[in-house]
């Protein structure tokens, strides 16, 4: 218990530090946003439940929650063994968050501009977004940036990475994935406290996402479930067809925004190729059988932000899937050098991208 009161005491403190690092910096606006983002990573910390204890304890746990809490430790083993992330003691806790998210992001891009707005933090440097604890906070927020004339989206987020900050829980959010997908979701906010560069989020979700599918790959070869390795192919199939179609567009958009064209033309041209985009994936559904995976996503305004949110993630798959393949697809080798890649400065580590991609 002692042990305990230590590790609460300890993780207080980084909290408050997190705050007080905000005020030193910002403004009073930005004090409020910082002080929730701190109280709601403390209900995280201290609603936490060791999992190996909930699974000796006497209480009756539901069937599926003591399987999903297997999974995560067959995981959590073969992460730390086979892909060589940092396992620690992340993902050994479990919190029932009581709501559908953990996180509500904000996303904010201009009109007429596919490049999306960056906001600032004191430890993960720039990135693309702006989370809130509470859902009518970030639509608070976003009323805000759509008033001074930003098209915004927001999502809800299920799990995030706390950047070895505080050693990150298993979330109730997460439970009703397929057990490939929660393999993956694990491998890939690990992989964030591997490599982060602060202030480049399509580097950092890239490299993640690369890191997911080959160990979601290898992790279903270890397991020898065929029925699960022929879904998650289909899945990451879908996936990549969805990804090419909304990048696709992204740069007809920007093609779009580069005409000498009046505001109300632009407006005109800018819906109709949302409708367009529209027409496309359903005739990408038809293709899918009927599959319905992404029709929430399109059902939303399809505007610049909301754009920009999947760019984030996959704009260097390419790239890092061929670093993995020169690194001879061993995980030791490919982290070191995207560690090299992460120091070189920008400038130099742009134009390698741009060679091998």
């Amino acid at each position: 218990m002692q042990n305990v009161r230590v590790l609460l005491r300890s993780n207080s403190v980084k909290a408050t530090l997190l705050v007080l690092l905000s005020i030193a910096l910002v403004s009073c606006e930005t004090v409020g946003y910082y002080s929730q983002a701190a109280r709601g990573q403390l209900t995280i910390v201290f609603g936490r439940e060791d999992i190996q204890q909930l699974l000796k304890a006497e209480q009756d746990l539901p069937d599926e929650l003591v399987e999903k809490f297997a999974i995560v430790m067959d995981i959590r083993e073969f992460a730390e063994s086979e892909l060589g992330l940092p396992v620690g003691g992340n993902y050994s806790s479990y919190v029932d968050i009581e709501r559908e998210h953990v996180v509500w992001n904000v996303f904010a891009a201009p009109e007429f501009s596919v490049d999306p707005v960056n906001w600032c933090y004191p430890i993960a440097g720039c990135v693309a977004y702006r989370g809130y604890f509470s859902e009518q906070s970030a639509l608070s927020y976003a009323a805000k940036l759509e008033e001074d004339g930003f098209d915004v989206y927001t999502g809800g987020v299920d799990a995030y990475s706390t950047l070895g900050w505080f050693e990150d829980s298993l979330l109730s959010t997460v439970l009703n994935r397929a057990d490939y997908q929660l393999a993956g979701l694990l491998f890939h906010e690990l992989a964030h406290q591997l490599v982060y560069l602060p202030g480049d989020t399509t580097f950092n979700e890239s490299f993640a996402t690369a890191v997911e599918r080959e160990g979601v790959r290898r992790w279903l070869a270890k397991s020898n479930k065929a029925s699960n390795i022929d879904a998650a192919l289909l899945d990451y199939d879908r996936q990549q067809q969805f990804v090419d179609l909304v990048t696709d567009y992204r740069d007809r958009f920007d093609s779009l925004y580069q005409l000498a064209l009046n505001e109300s033309s632009m407006r005109s041209q800018k819906l109709e190729l949302q409708q367009t985009l529209r027409e496309e994936y359903a005739t990408l559904k038809r293709q899918w059988q009927g599959y319905e995976g992404y029709d929430g996503w399109f059902s939303r305004s399809l505007n610049n932000a909301q754009l920009s949110t999947v760019a984030s993630y996959n704009d260097l798959l390419p790239f890092f899937a061929a670093v993995f393949e020169q690194s001879n697809q061993d995980f030791s080798a490919f982290y070191t050098e995207v560690s090299r890649l992460a120091d070189l400065p920008e400038q130099e580590r742009d134009e390698l991208i741009a060679a091998i991609e």
